[in-house]
């Protein structure tokens, strides 16, 4: 199965932090990085929906 273009640009996002910054905190920006870099590639691709997050987080609420 291949390496898809979501997985590239998480870990795009992931390099650059963690070769640009030498901190106790890089894993934590980097992994912030990748994933808006994975969401970036998400909403290029056209996959984002943004009502299926909010009918997700309204249905995880009224649950409790």
């Amino acid at each position: 199965m291949g390496v898809s273009r979501r997985q590239y640009g998480f870990l795009i996002g992931f390099l650059v932090v963690w070769l640009a910054w030498e901190a106790t905190w890089v894993v934590l920006a980097a992994i912030a990085a990748g994933l808006l870099c994975y969401l970036a590639v998400k909403v290029l691709e056209g996959d984002l929906d943004v009502n299926e997050l909010t009918d997700r987080f309204r249905n995880d609420r009224s649950g409790r």
